[in-house]
This record gives structure tokens, sequence and C-alpha cells, in this order.
């Protein structure tokens, strides 16, 4: 009975040396999460995926760029077709909708046919579809003028698509998206800044086609109301 109960001390000693060992590294993990949290899937530098806004964030003035009723300068830059283009060429414009987009930004490609409709439209009543590329760049294949040339081809553009090569267009306007519009009158007025309509990802949704009513204000000889809306798409990213 006396080797039962010394077994039986023994035993639960060890039971009970285990059961502090299982505590004492229980507390250790708990004080090591506290301090060293495990890291989530999102914990890493910068905005998690996804977090980012389509829409422009500064003012005009912040920007810095053009603002109502500043007069756009003239400027020559290089189309997919190897000529270059200036706003004087077109001598019986009544305006211009200078668009700046490219050929990656998901909210570009998304307003391609829009843009190629609105041209079809409005070209033939003065108002040309003016596009610029303001990330040209050979450093990225996707962005080089030969990505252009092939985008313009695919897409079958029946506008000018140029090249801001030198990447001085961009900031004289105020560029910050892609797409971003500015509707010029036939003094190379700027008359409306923003953009196209109030429904990116679907055409068909559409309520309020901004620039088409900002067009229209012009042909009637009225101011478009509004004349600003926030740009939608994504940074532009020079150089």
């Amino acid at each position: 009975m006396l080797v039962v109960l010394v077994a039986g001390t023994i035993i639960s000693c060890k039971n009970n040396a285990k059961n502090q060992d299982q505590t004492t590294t229980a507390i250790n993990q708990d004080k090591d999460n506290h301090e060293h949290p495990p890291k989530h899937p999102d914990d890493r530098k910068g905005p998690p995926r996804g977090n980012h806004s389509p829409e422009q964030t500064k003012t005009l003035e912040e920007i810095g760029g053009y603002n109502f009723d500043d007069v756009a300068t003239d400027f020559e830059l290089k189309n997919v077709d190897g000529t270059m283009v200036s706003l004087s060429n077109y001598s019986d414009a009544k305006g211009y909708v200078v668009v700046f987009t490219c050929n990656e930004c998901p909210f570009a490609k998304m307003y391609e046919d829009r843009l190629i409709a609105l041209h079809n439209t409005y070209a033939p009543k003065g108002y040309p579809v003016i596009a610029i590329n303001p990330n040209v760049t050979e450093n990225n294949d996707r962005e080089s003028f030969e990505a252009m040339q092939k985008r313009a081809t695919d897409k079958n553009f029946p506008f000018v698509y140029l090249a801001d090569e030198k990447h001085e267009i961009s900031p004289k306007y105020g560029a910050v998206r892609t797409p971003h519009v500015f509707l010029l009158n036939k003094e190379r007025k700027v008359k409306y800044i923003g953009t196209i309509d109030d429904n990116a990802k679907s055409a068909k949704d559409v309520k309020v086609k901004f620039l088409e009513n900002a067009i229209e204000a012009l042909e009637n000889g009225t101011k478009p109301n509004p004349n600003f809306t926030k740009a939608i798409g994504c940074p532009v990213k020079i150089g």
C-alpha cells in the first residue's frame, strides 16, 4: 500500500509538473501574441489592396493646372500614325474634347468605347476627341509608343491618340487621372473639367452624361452645368 501511495504521489507529481509546463507555455505564447501579433494578410506597408479610391482628391487650385476660362496653350504631339498634331490643325473645330487616357488603366479601358461613340457623334459637329497619353514611356512596355499604336489599332480609334513624351502637357492641364477630360471652346478656353459620366463600370447604367451635356451647352451658347466633376480613374504616372 505504501508503494502504491508513493507511486500515486510520484504520478501525481509528474502530472502536476506537466500541467505547470503547459500553463507556462500558454502564458508565454499569450505574451508573444500580444507583443508580436500574427500578421494579417493585409498587414503590409502601404494601403491594403482594393483600398485605393479612383476619385481625384485634390482641388483645381491644389493641382495647379488650368481653371475655368483659362486659355489652353496649343501643343504639338506625336500621333500613333507618326504625324505631329496640334489643336490648330482642326481649323473647323467649334471646341475640343481633350481627354488624358492610357493603355492599361481599367477605367481608361472601360471608357474607350464611349469615347469612340462620342467622337463619332460630335466630331462631325465640330467637337473632336483629342486623346493624350500622359503615361507614355519607353521604360514600360505596356505604355510605350509602340503599345499605344497597337492599342489604337486593336480598338480602331477614330480619333488621334497622342504621346505626351516629355510629360509637359498633362501638368499644364492639371490631368491627375486617366481618363481626365478638359472641354475647350473654339478659343481654347476651358469650359468643363472632370469625368465623362456618372458610371465608369457600366455604360448602360449611366444616368448623367456630364461631358455630352457640357458639349450641348456649348452648342447652345450656354455655360455647362455642372462645369466641374471629380475625375474618376487611375492616378497619372508621369515618367
